[in-house]
């Protein structure tokens, strides 16, 4: 297993926006009308992005996953090319861990759906903390939705802990994340 910075020019953009679809698709299927629908949005929206720290993970010349995170700081920003993923960018907002000096933040880990199950998202997420410790940051942080009760359990076990809660609710739809950290 390795990892590479994601370049929309040679590597499947639209496996990556898979995986990018699959780590919060409820929110997606909620705004966009279908599941291919919010994939090709968010394909469109990757060859656009600030890619500095969004990693894809190989096995060989294959995407099996993809790692996002950001150090000290959360760029906020907002994708006004497509209003719905606006709308995903102001429920983050509200939601996600507050990223502070001396922080790595997780914003996303996905593994391939056929190899979920093996440990390999345990194993990014512990090569991602050795990576903060050779880097002699203060914390890992990291967001379990409040619907994926597997991911808050993955993290609890390797020594996560809550330390806050947000949520945001708009009707009937709810978000909200319970913010994890690991202090080193």
């Amino acid at each position: 297993m390795r990892y590479e910075t994601f370049n929309p020019k040679i590597h499947d953009v639209f496996k990556v926006a898979r995986y990018v679809y699959d780590v919060d698709f409820r929110t997606f299927d909620m705004l966009f009308k279908s599941r291919d629908a919010a994939i090709n949005t968010i394909a469109k929206s990757l060859k656009n992005e600030d890619l500095e720290t969004f990693t894809v993970i190989l096995d060989g010349d294959e995407i099996i996953g993809m790692l996002i995170y950001y150090i000290d700081k959360f760029p906020r920003h907002f994708n006004f090319r497509s209003l719905r993923l606006l709308i995903v960018d102001i429920l983050d907002y509200f939601v996600l861990c507050d990223v502070g000096e001396g922080d790595l933040y997780v914003a996303e880990i996905a593994i391939d759906e056929s190899l979920r199950g093996h440990g390999l998202g345990k194993q990014v997420l512990a090569e991602t903390i050795e990576y903060a410790k050779s880097k002699n940051l203060n914390r890992v942080i990291l967001d379990a939705d409040f619907r994926n009760s597997g991911a808050k359990k993955l993290y609890e076990k390797m020594g996560f802990k809550e330390f806050n809660k947000k949520r945001v609710k708009i009707g009937s739809f709810e978000r909200g994340m319970h913010n994890m950290e690991l202090v080193l």
